[in-house]
């Protein structure tokens, strides 16, 4: 079958003004640009959805399954551990192909599909590590990456490369790597979900790229909002893992106890929207209600605010430049509410220093930055780490990784090498980290 690669784009206003602020005169447009589509079509769009057992996922074909005459599913992936969820998925959206990371898992999800599609054909089922990224490369409008981790880089990467409009929740794909994307996104081919830029990329819509001073990426806070680095000290996984606002996966629970995915979001901001590091802030907004802000260059800040509902962002990165109606809970401006703005406490969580850091470093340090968190919050969740020490022994990675390469050679192989280094080498430290107050305190003594 022929590869469909999109040539037609439809400015939806005028574009005019990139890089007329901050030295970047003769930038490109930048990854994510709200004033441009990729790809527009009439009618019904073909979706493959990857992840789709998870917390993306679900919201996503909740989203589809109310809007029929706008989307149509015909693709799911997902790792395998849940096997009848995808099975009931699939039966539900009547999809053409299933596939699942874990090919052990294929025994059950067949029969799990029996039980579902009865004597009816099944639908085809790709099984293995690069089961997503094939999928990523069918036939279809849109690809919905919303796979957690830096296993989403390759699914990114195939989407873009087979021409398909990628709405993208990955954030590691565009973190571990950054030039691999930036060198196949064609203008207006990525529309990003994460909440905060998928605020982002609307704010930005109503203004050229010159009128932009600064980008404001809220935080909720975490669980652990407001306390010290002291008072961090003994905090548990559970702990972690209640987080006031969001319902969602055990790592990117911690990873927003932690705040590294506010240095992530730092990150991805800079890559998307091609706007220098020390023009991009993080504020502390417990609510949740504001997402993020763009500041103009006249002094205006433009905020999207909606409920805390992810089906919103993944509204946008379906349906754009269109709206989806009601695809979110609206606020009841008849109820009182106060919402409030904190400065980021950079001593208590230093990983957004950090990440920015790693984010001007570039190369393969984002990727060992990423790989030796992930390591990290297992190793915390499993007990054998303290929270303080997450940040401390990513940073030690950090460090020990040094200074990478510049220029535009990054290889896929460059990233997959480094995350292999930096997940050896935060296993090898955190073996020898103490894990409880007493052991930490002898540890300290005899130092």
């Amino acid at each position: 079958m022929a590869v469909r690669r999109p040539t037609l784009r439809r400015a939806v206003m005028p574009s005019t003004g990139y890089g007329h602020n901050g030295g970047m005169t003769d930038s490109p447009a930048p990854l994510a640009d709200p004033h441009l589509v990729f790809d527009p079509v009439a009618g019904t769009r073909d979706v493959v959805v990857l992840g789709s057992t998870g917390s993306i996922g679900t919201q996503a074909i909740d989203l589809v399954l109310r809007n029929p005459d706008r989307f149509r599913v015909t693709g799911l992936s997902a790792a395998g551990g849940r096997v009848g969820l995808l099975a009931e998925q699939a039966y539900r959206l009547r999809v053409r192909t299933v596939a699942v990371a874990r090919e052990d898992a294929v025994p059950a999800l067949k029969e799990a599909l029996r039980g579902q599609y009865g004597t009816e054909p099944l639908p085809e089922i790709l099984a293995g590590p690069d089961a997503a990224t094939q999928l990523a490369a069918t036939a279809c409008h849109t690809v919905l990456n919303g796979i957690t981790g830096s296993i989403g880089l390759a699914p990114t990467l195939a989407a873009l490369e087979a021409g398909r409009t990628l709405a993208l929740a990955n954030k590691e794909s565009l973190i571990v790597g950054g030039p691999l994307v930036k060198a196949l996104a064609e203008p207006g081919q990525i529309i990003p979900v994460d909440s905060e830029h998928a605020a982002l990329f609307q704010a930005l819509a109503s203004g050229t790229r010159a009128d932009v001073r600064k980008l404001v990426v809220t935080a909720s806070g975490g669980p652990f909002r407001g306390r010290t680095k002291v008072e961090l000290a003994n905090v548990t996984p559970e702990d972690a893992l209640a987080h006031p606002t969001w319902a969602m996966g055990p790592v990117i629970t911690v990873n927003s106890a932690t705040l590294v995915n506010k240095g992530l979001e730092v990150i991805e901001a800079h890559l998307l929207y091609d706007i220098p590091f020390d023009r991009i802030e993080v504020v502390v907004h417990p609510q949740s209600y504001v997402h993020s802000m763009v500041e103009f260059t006249d002094g205006s800040t433009l905020a999207q605010a909606t409920p805390p509902d992810m089906r919103g962002p993944i509204a946008i990165g379906l349906g754009w430049p269109e709206r989806v109606p009601d695809a979110a809970p609206a606020f009841d401006w008849t109820k009182a509410s106060t919402w409030e703005f904190f400065p980021l406490d950079n001593e208590a969580f230093p990983s957004v220093g950090l990440a920015r850091h790693v984010g001007q470093l570039a190369g393969t340090a984002p990727a060992v930055f990423n790989a030796a968190n992930e390591e990290c919050v297992d190793a915390f969740l499993k007990g054998a780490l303290p929270f303080n020490a997450v940040m401390e022994t990513v940073t030690r990675v950090v460090e020990e990784h040094g200074t990478p390469g510049t220029g535009t050679s990054l290889t896929v192989a460059d990233v997959l090498e480094a995350e292999t280094w930096a997940r050896a080498r935060a296993r090898e430290l955190t073996k020898n980290t103490p894990t409880t107050s007493t052991e930490r305190t002898t540890a300290e003594a005899r130092a």
